[in-house]
């Protein structure tokens, strides 16, 4: 009697547990902590001078933040995945509308303050910025042409929170001078997923090549801005970890994306944007790794290495 009166109730926790991680794109959630990594590395110049709680904390406020604005997205977008994407949780009544509205501003707070309380007055500043973006991307800018604009903000932001975890220290220098490319990383990764986001919003229009150039684009930048990077900080033949580690993570990154994008690009439409979108998703961990590999090979391992469970949960779960 006992075994029979589980059944039912595992199985709905199941289906709710399921739902919750379609709703939060759950393999998505493991690209933003290399962000944070990827920022601390650039501030410190190698390993982030952080104690490893302070960034492990910023790291899952970057998380709860992602994963608010996964959620507000489809509270928004709702009418429209009725039409489109009736296998999403909301329109498939697996969630309520209204429960995806009040979760996502939940995860949106409580991002703000598990960043304040980890890293300290000016980390929860820069996540209340990155919230605004999320905000922005989710409601006025919603379907408008700067709607791809905020979601790079989004993930500009999202690094900039990891400079903010050493640069607000108590441990940090009083005058922390920093060479001017390492501002440009963050304007770099906000350039790749605006070009990303501006593909991926018209993964369910017409077939638009030119949309898929965009993505290109912002691929080439992408690798262009680590080749500039290396130069900048005088990598050499001599320093073979780090060759080893950014270049081959590099290689990595463009034949992955490359891929599917030239695919998308020879006959673009649903079935082959999409997966060219969730390959330049993923493919931004390995990206953050060679950027942090530039620095220092061990964080950039470390960055990169969070695409495991992000591809291994796509087999399960959509990333987009």
């Amino acid at each position: 009697m006992n075994r029979t009166n589980a059944t039912p109730a595992t199985g709905g926790l199941r289906r709710s547990l399921s739902s919750l991680a379609r709703l939060v794109r759950v393999p998505n959630l493991f690209t933003a902590p290399p962000d944070v990594i990827l920022g601390a590395v650039l501030v410190s110049g190698g390993r982030p001078a952080v104690p490893l709680s302070s960034l492990a904390g910023t790291a899952l406020a970057s998380v709860l933040l992602y994963a608010a604005g996964t959620t507000l997205n489809d509270y928004a977008d709702a009418d429209e995945d009725a039409r489109l994407r009736p296998e999403r949780p909301i329109p498939s009544g697996d969630v309520s509308r209204t429960r995806a509205r009040n979760l996502g501003l939940a995860l949106l707070g409580a991002g703000v303050v598990v960043a304040a309380a980890a890293g300290g007055p000016t980390v929860g500043i820069v996540a209340a910025v990155l919230g605004s973006f999320i905000a922005l991307y989710d409601g006025a800018l919603k379907g408008t042409p700067l709607g791809f604009a905020a979601m790079g903000g989004c993930r500009g932001a999202n690094v900039a929170l990891g400079m903010a975890v050493v640069a607000g220290s108590p441990s940090a220098p009083t005058t922390l001078t920093l060479p001017a490319w390492v501002f440009f990383v963050p304007v770099v990764v906000a350039l790749y997923i605006a070009g990303v986001t501006y593909m991926a919003e018209r993964e369910t229009g017409a077939g638009d090549s030119r949309a898929v150039l965009v993505g290109m684009a912002g691929v080439g930048l992408a690798v262009g801005s680590v080749v500039a990077a290396g130069a900048a900080v005088g990598v050499g033949p001599s320093d073979t970890a780090t060759v080893v580690v950014a270049g081959g993570l590099l290689c990595w990154f463009a034949a992955w994306t490359g891929r599917d994008l030239l695919t998308a690009y020879a006959d673009p439409r649903p079935s082959t944007i999409g997966p060219a979108v969730g390959a330049c998703v993923l493919g931004l961990v390995v990206l953050n790794g060679a950027l942090s590999g530039l620095l220092t090979p061990v964080w950039g391992v470390v960055a990169a290495a969070f695409v495991v469970p992000a591809a291994g949960l796509s087999s399960a779960f959509d990333v987009s």
